[in-house]
């Protein structure tokens, strides 16, 4: 029996959430371009906690 662990909603960057969703930073890409306008833009390196808590309500956790 399998155990789902829970993905902690923290500041990642964009090659840490393709490494949690398992697929590659061009689909990730393709993936986020219909959330765009609700995520917003990445604020530096990284997406902010909140962006990403948006990012897995739209994709699902990971």
């Amino acid at each position: 029996m399998s155990e789902e662990k829970e993905v902690p909603i923290k500041a990642y960057n964009k090659y840490q959430l393709c490494f949690l969703y398992n697929i590659g930073a061009k689909a990730f890409n393709e993936w986020l371009k219909p959330f765009d306008e609700d995520i917003g833009k990445q604020r530096g390196k990284k997406y902010t906690p909140d962006q990403v808590r948006k990012i897995f309500e739209h994709l699902g956790t990971p």
